[in-house]
């Protein structure tokens, strides 16, 4: 069956100082990351990719062309909007701290209680609205595998791929949250099946990673 790598970008700045990144901000990786990255590769080596999905964000661009300078394959790259961040309206370049003090309300239930997730304050995307915009590049790509056991490498961004895998595995939005969040240069793998949900095979896999986790490298 094809096998979905889900990875996300590597830490940047903002992820560092705490402030949401969204579809429209954007701050470059840390030093570390590259060796994130790097290791993130180590992981995956003997993995052949198909194809790459990747969110047209610096971030991700970045992580994606290291990635796979790293690995050594000269694949078919797609940049796609469909691999974006969430659009955070409002939010994008504010701190946790000024987010939580001035929408209090939205900042909950995005992080903790999604199905009750109203957008409409901070002028944002919706749970529904970005399932609705990433599952057709899951759903084309895998339909265009016709081998039926290609290796497919998407690269994205942490929130945005908690709740696309999810809702691949079948989970319902209420529970978007229940394993957590996805941590950066991390990779989630999934095999696709004739129709949902996809099985999971790995979730947020950072094994190979050797620096100490912070809470501020995953969201």
């Amino acid at each position: 069956m094809t096998r979905l790598y889900f990875v996300r970008h590597g830490k940047t700045e903002w992820n560092l100082a705490g402030r949401y990144q969204g579809a429209k901000g954007d701050s470059p990786l840390l030093p570390e990351s590259y060796e994130q990255i790097h290791q993130l590769a180590g992981a995956l080596q003997g993995v052949a990719f198909a194809h790459a999905y990747v969110s047209p964000l610096p971030r991700a661009q970045e992580t994606a062309r290291v990635l796979l300078a790293d690995l050594g394959q000269t694949i078919p790259v797609t940049t796609t909007v469909g691999m974006r961040e969430f659009d955070l309206g409002k939010m994008e370049g504010m701190t946790f701290a000024a987010v939580q003090e001035k929408y209090p309300q939205a900042l909950q239930a995005f992080r903790h209680a999604p199905a009750d997730y109203d957008p409409t304050a901070i002028g944002g995307e919706s749970f529904p609205a970005l399932i609705k915009r990433m599952q057709p590049v899951v759903f084309d790509a895998v339909a265009a595998d016709a081998t039926g056991a290609a290796n497919l490498l998407f690269v994205s961004h942490g929130a945005a791929l908690v709740a696309l895998i999810q809702s691949l595995l079948g989970t319902p939005i209420a529970d978007m949250r229940k394993d957590g969040g996805l941590t950066n240069s991390s990779v989630t793998i999934l095999e696709a099946r004739p129709r949902l949900p996809y099985r999971l095979i790995r979730w947020n896999d950072t094994d190979f990673l050797t620096k100490r986790l912070d809470p501020t490298d995953t969201i």
